[in-house]
């Protein structure tokens, strides 16, 4: 907790009362109103929290107006630059970079936890075969606490790193199961032999008739992926994971709530839009049309894709997953896929274009992911799923976080009663 070295003054009802301000390390000063209602007996409006500080955290931090995302201090260019996913996740975990020892435990002690419970496969079955991979993922990894009992008291701290273990494991494991099941081919089961990405990339596309190579380039650009999806602060997802874990439920009926509020189209599913405007569009020749109708301030469309509800300048993830981009691009090619097409013009169109640059809306991280998923060859229907996989981490961060906080407390917001008032209870003859 920030130390209160100022005050603010409240008028209320004609007494005055003195709140205490917090420093935090970076960002703007917080007026702490905890003691307000016992005080004053009047709580504060705001609808989102979207000026509420909900906790403590040292995890992430973001500056949308700089444009800045920071990991335990570190800038996420410079993690997803010269870092790797499970580096990354070691520092959110443990709070520093590993040394070269720890990063070796960590990831061994992850790969050999990739494989899922053998009688987990028969859940998948229990699904019709055109779930959405997301429905699936909500239901497999809420029911690993009836599988792994032994990692489910959030009181032992054992059990806790054990649980987080298996999550960050078992993730890719299935992630790529639930998409195996929609498409009807073979389950594959994971390689100790494999990186984390390269390892998720052949579950997902490799087939027992034939042997799958991993390209590096797209191994790469999958971990990138993962790595800038990893923390995002107190967003809707982990805020779920957070009020659920104050209750004291177990980490992975935590978890499996913070992937069923991802899934809401407004959340997680931002790139996935962004591939339907694509399509949307259909040829190069109509994205004049569509731009010309974002800058039209009498019609309601926008380009999805560019400018970001915190980033109010540029997105920091989005320099590094346009490298990316256009590396799998440059692989893969986009002569026979039109969406692609579309993409590279209209990305071109949009920097030219002063009005963006005035209103800073800037191709954003999902933009390029989308981008690069298609070119892999991912459905949209998998997107989110991805993104699930990747924010994992930074779920089970801030869940550990707030178990380990003194201050931890049910979760209980307060509401304004519009409601109608007392009255009395009429007869059903009499109404």
């Amino acid at each position: 907790m920030a130390d209160a070295k100022k005050t603010a003054k409240l008028t209320f009802d004609g007494k005055e009362f003195e709140l205490p301000i917090l420093s935090p390390t970076c960002g703007p000063d917080v007026i702490d109103i905890r003691k307000l209602y016992s005080q004053a007996d009047v709580f504060t409006y705001d609808p989102g929290f979207t000026s509420t500080a909900s906790c403590d955290s040292t995890i992430t931090f973001i500056d949308g107006d700089k444009g800045e995302l920071l990991h335990r201090g570190y800038p996420i260019d410079q993690l997803a630059g010269k870092s790797h996913f499970l580096e990354v996740c070691y520092l959110l975990l443990y709070g520093e970079l590993p040394s070269a020892d720890q990063l070796e435990d960590f990831e061994a002690r992850v790969t050999n936890h990739t494989m899922i419970h053998d009688q987990m496969q028969f859940l998948f079955r229990g699904f019709r075969r055109d779930a959405h991979p997301m429905a699936i993922m909500v239901g497999v990894v809420g029911a690993m606490s009836a599988f792994y009992h032994d990692s489910t008291d959030i009181t032992d701290p054992w059990q806790r790193e054990v649980a987080t273990i298996r999550l960050i494991a078992k993730m890719p494991t299935i992630a790529a199961m639930a998409y195996k099941y929609t498409i009807g081919q073979p389950f594959v089961y994971p390689r100790n032999d494999l990186d984390y990405a390269a390892n998720f990339l052949r579950m997902c596309f490799a087939v027992p008739a034939e042997d799958y190579e991993v390209n590096p380039i797209l191994s790469r650009a999958m971990d990138r992926i993962f790595t800038l999806h990893a923390d995002h602060e107190q967003n809707a997802s982990t805020s779920t994971v957070r009020l659920a874990s104050s209750s004291g439920a177990n980490p992975f009926a935590c978890i499996a709530a913070g992937i069923a509020c991802l899934w809401g189209p407004a959340h997680g599913g931002a790139n996935q839009a962004c591939l339907e405007m694509l399509e949307e569009i259909g040829s190069v020749d109509r994205i004049p049309e569509f731009i010309a109708r974002a800058k039209d301030k009498d019609d309601d469309y926008r380009l999805m894709g560019f400018g970001h509800r915190v980033y109010k300048n540029f997105d920091p993830r989005a320099t590094v997953m346009k490298q990316s981009a256009d590396e799998v691009l440059d692989l893969l090619g986009v002569e026979n896929n039109p969406k692609l097409q579309v993409a590279k013009e209209l990305e071109r169109q949009a920097l030219e274009d002063p009005y963006f640059a005035e209103k800073k809306l800037f191709p954003n991280v999902d933009f390029y992911s989308g981008i690069i998923l298609e070119a892999m060859g991912f459905p949209t229907s998998m997107f989110t799923p991805i993104f699930a996989l990747a924010r994992t981490v930074g779920w089970i961060s801030q869940w550990k976080e707030m178990i380990a906080d003194p201050q931890n407390k049910i979760g209980r917001p307060r509401q304004l009663y519009v409601g109608e008032g007392p009255r009395d209870y009429v007869d059903v003859e009499d109404r």
